[in-house]
């Protein structure tokens, strides 16, 4: 297990304040009705929430931009959204953090991607999703490639987020990975089921353990290392980074070289968005030059910290390294 020292963890983290990103992929809106059960249903065995608050946020791709801004990071954003209120309302809370937007091209026959989660204090009671998952037309595939390539020469990493909402086709997936390349930028892809296997030169490709064993048909084995580089070699990336939920994460490099990293103990108030989190440092970690190792530690901190927020959330550096440092002296006591 390689390890990260508190000082190596400032200088990576200060530098990614010179780094601007690309992301690209699935724009969506997350909603927030919070309040208590107070009694079930006397209509069916369901529990009434008794609403005191809402509350919305960004998801998807606009999470994982908004976690690179609160690292310090510039951005610009890839991506669709409806012709609607909501639509008008990511662009907003995206423009509010310095975003760039005008890569998002606006659909006026498709709605806006909205996830509406009822909540209980900080329990999750049910999740609403209003979508369009087909993909998106040919036409807006072109203009949101001719996007992709106006931006990439004003940037030092990209992000794909796959949330299989239509918008990563596979022509958009090829030409992004193409431009990352020529331009030697590093390519972080969160994946999803439906095109697992189209982000083949990703520079680091990020499923989770459920989404590794669907796709590859057969039971996961991330402590060993031959099976790990037998599956980034199936997969075709040059890092492959399996996130474990609360076992941590596995990582292989083109080399051969394998690093498990142990997961931190953290009280869980919500996993939602931890994913889009570790894509964010990730991207911005090696968009400033460190290595592929170093970001996934990072991440796994960072991660550590986005699952003790209730809801989506995002994580500053100041809560990464504040996260490294009891880690590391739960560690030596």
């Amino acid at each position: 297990m390689r390890r990260l020292s508190l000082k190596r963890a400032e200088e990576i983290l200060a530098g990614v304040r010179q780094v601007r990103a690309l992301v690209v992929g699935d724009l969506m809106l997350d909603r927030y009705i919070v309040g208590e059960v107070e009694r079930i249903s006397p209509e069916a065995p369901v529990p009434v929430v008794k609403v005191e608050g809402e509350r919305v946020g960004l998801g998807g791709a606009g999470n994982v931009a908004a976690n690179l801004t609160a690292l310090g990071a510039a951005c610009a954003v890839v991506g669709c959204v409806g012709d609607d209120g909501e639509g008008a309302l990511v662009l907003d809370l995206l423009s509010r953090r310095g975003i760039d937007v005008s890569g998002v091209v606006v659909l006026k026959d498709r709605p806006t991607t909205v996830k509406t989660r009822i909540m209980a204090r900080h329990h999750h009671v049910v999740r609403v999703d209003r979508e369009e998952t087909a993909d998106v037309p040919e036409s807006v595939a072109q203009a949101l490639q001719d996007e992709v390539l106006r931006l990439v020469p004003t940037v030092q990493g990209i992000a794909l987020e796959d949330y299989n909402k239509g918008v990563l086709v596979p022509s958009l997936i090829r030409s992004t990975l193409e431009a990352g390349k020529e331009r030697s930028l590093p390519v972080v892809v969160d994946p999803k089921r439906r095109r697992f296997f189209d982000y083949s030169g990703a520079t680091v490709f990020k499923p989770n353990l459920r989404e590794l064993e669907e796709a590859l048909g057969e039971t996961a084995l991330p402590e060993d290392p031959v099976w790990l580089e037998a599956a980034r070699a199936r997969v075709g990336c040059e890092v492959l980074l399996v996130t474990l939920g609360d076992r941590g994460m596995a990582l292989v490099d083109a080399e051969g070289r394998h690093t498990r990293i142990p997961a931190v103990a953290r009280e869980v108030y919500d996993v939602s968005g931890a994913g889009d989190t570790v894509t964010a440092v990730v991207t911005a970690v090696l968009a400033q030059g460190a290595e592929p190792h170093e970001a996934a530690i990072l991440a796994n901190y960072a991660a550590a910290v986005e699952v003790g927020k209730a809801g989506v959330a995002v994580v500053t550096p100041r809560e990464i390294l504040h996260q490294q440092a009891w880690t590391l002296s739960e560690e030596e006591s």
